[in-house]
């Protein structure tokens, strides 16, 4: 019995991880984005499920009450008076989130800017809201920055939370 529902948790791990993979294949990121996707996702997929079955948007914000640490990294790259949970609302996960802070913060570009870039309906990749957005940039360098830094933050902000 406890194989059998071991067996359940890792499909739907690999499950739920395939459209974050599919959806950014292309664009600027490339496999530094899919790093950083996959790494939120796994990290959080077992110890949540009633978050994916509320829908992806519900965790992504949830995750700072859970996190002080985490959050007020961000509040400090982000304009004075931004709510992280208004903010974070759109983005398919966290990693995702805290990698388009990291690139508004590093290039300068309005958050807001790059945010409506990265969600809705004609959603685009990180590196493809930052071509449109600082066509000066390397965006798949500054992409690949992002990712990292977001992957570095979220790794210390589970070592002491």
């Amino acid at each position: 019995m406890k194989s059998r529902l071991a067996l359940i948790i890792a499909v739907s791990i690999v499950l739920l991880g395939i459209p974050v993979y599919a959806q950014h294949g292309h664009g600027g990121g490339g496999g530094a984005s899919m790093g950083t996707h996959g790494h939120s996702m796994n990290s959080h997929s077992t110890s949540s499920s009633s978050a994916h079955s509320e829908g992806k948007q519900s965790s992504v914000s949830e995750r700072f009450s859970d996190n002080t640490k985490l959050a007020g990294k961000l509040q400090s790259l982000l304009p004075a008076g931004t709510n992280l949970q208004q903010a974070s609302q759109g983005f398919k996960n966290l990693g995702q989130f805290v990698a388009a802070v990291h690139v508004s913060h590093n290039l300068g570009i309005p958050f807001d800017q790059l945010k409506a870039k990265m969600t809705g309906p004609s959603a685009e990749s990180l590196g493809k809201a930052i071509e449109q957005l600082k066509p000066a940039a390397n965006a798949k360098a500054e992409a690949k920055k992002a990712n990292k830094q977001a992957d570095q933050d979220m790794d210390d902000s589970k070592s002491t939370s």
